[in-house]
């Protein structure tokens, strides 16, 4: 009994403390609970999903084909990983590295879990050594290949590389080269446990301190730079500024309660910017922010100014309003 229990804990805790240690060590906690629970359950589905193109491969291929272990199952289980990541990544519902990070992890962490409970199930006389090598090695590889597929294919998008095969191709290539790295086993699968177990921190600890470096200095720039601006709609002192001479020119392109309405946007959006920034700087504090139950009525209300100023109307803000892949997502963020 006493075996069997220490089996089961070497075999599933390792990978859980890693991911927790993650959501821990992250300043802002910009990945919910919400959010880390349907990523391990996305996970779940998409070990269901590898193990039966698995099952099928494995039959084509043979029993002692070694291109099964070695190329084709990472190739199979880290696209069933990435699903999920990619998604969140291309729909702008990932702020910043780190929380790409924990995403893929988590993912990685669901599918090492229903994997490691299968063989749990299919090898009961295995011995201590291979649960601490599946535990401590091949579970935390599996959430540290999808952590690092996400945290690469999120830095390409933010960067610029909006092509979906540019972008996570090489994250994905990244992912299947160090998952069969590991299954060739050129190392002894102890030593390969020991591997992973010393690089994965590291390179977690290196994303961390980018992607904090990245988060403050677009929270210092960009509330300071809105709060201005809405300070300036709110004081009446658009006139004189640059803004007036702006709507002044709008004038001539729309109507006079189109550009009415263009104000009244622009206001709601830098509200809810300097909202979204200032709750990031609150947690960063190790506050916790309640949910402001205004906040729905003016999405609401953008909305229909949306409608009102229609995308010309849009288009003509965005010498003031950013519309890259965090200024989109930090009012997803306060919404949700």
């Amino acid at each position: 009994m006493v075996k069997e229990i220490l089996n089961i804990a070497f075999a599933l805790i390792p990978v859980v403390l890693f991911l927790a240690s993650l959501v821990f060590f992250d300043s802002y906690k910009l990945v919910s609970v919400k959010v880390i629970s349907f990523s391990l359950v996305a996970g779940i589905a998409s070990a269901g999903c590898a193990l039966i193109v698995n099952q099928r491969i494995f039959v084509a291929v043979g029993e002692e084909s070694f291109l099964f272990p070695r190329y084709i199952a990472p190739l199979v289980e880290e696209f069933c990983k990435s699903v999920l990541p990619i998604i969140a990544i291309r729909r702008q519902r990932v702020g910043f590295m780190v929380d790409a990070a924990i995403l893929g992890f988590t993912v990685g962490t669901g599918f090492a879990l229903v994997e490691n409970i299968y063989y749990l199930s299919s090898l009961p006389d295995a011995s201590l050594g291979v649960w601490l090598v599946r535990g401590f090695g091949t579970a935390v590889m599996h959430g540290g290949t999808t952590g690092i597929l996400a945290v690469i294919a999120k830095n390409r998008f933010d960067t610029g590389t909006r092509n979906q095969l540019a972008t996570n191709m090489p994250a994905f290539l990244t992912a299947v080269a160090i998952h069969s790295f590991f299954n060739h086993f050129l190392l002894p699968p102890l030593y390969l446990s020991l591997l992973v177990l010393v690089t994965l921190p590291v390179i977690m600890a290196l994303v961390f301190e980018r992607s904090e470096r990245v988060t403050r200095s677009w929270l210092g720039v960009g509330f300071d730079a809105d709060a201005a601006l809405l300070n300036m709609i709110i004081s009446g002192d658009v006139a004189s500024s640059r803004i007036g001479n702006y709507l002044r020119q709008l004038q001539e392109r729309f109507r006079p309660e189109v550009v009415v309405d263009l104000l009244c946007y622009l206001r709601l959006y830098l509200e809810l910017a300097v909202q979204a920034k200032g709750i990031m700087l609150m947690r960063e504090s190790g506050f916790e922010v309640p949910p402001d139950p205004e906040v729905e009525a003016k999405f609401i209300e953008m909305k229909y100014l949306e409608r009102s100023i229609g995308k010309t109307g849009y288009r003509a803000l965005t010498p003031f309003i950013h519309t890259g892949t965090r200024e989109i997502w930090q009012l997803h963020m306060l919404r949700h």
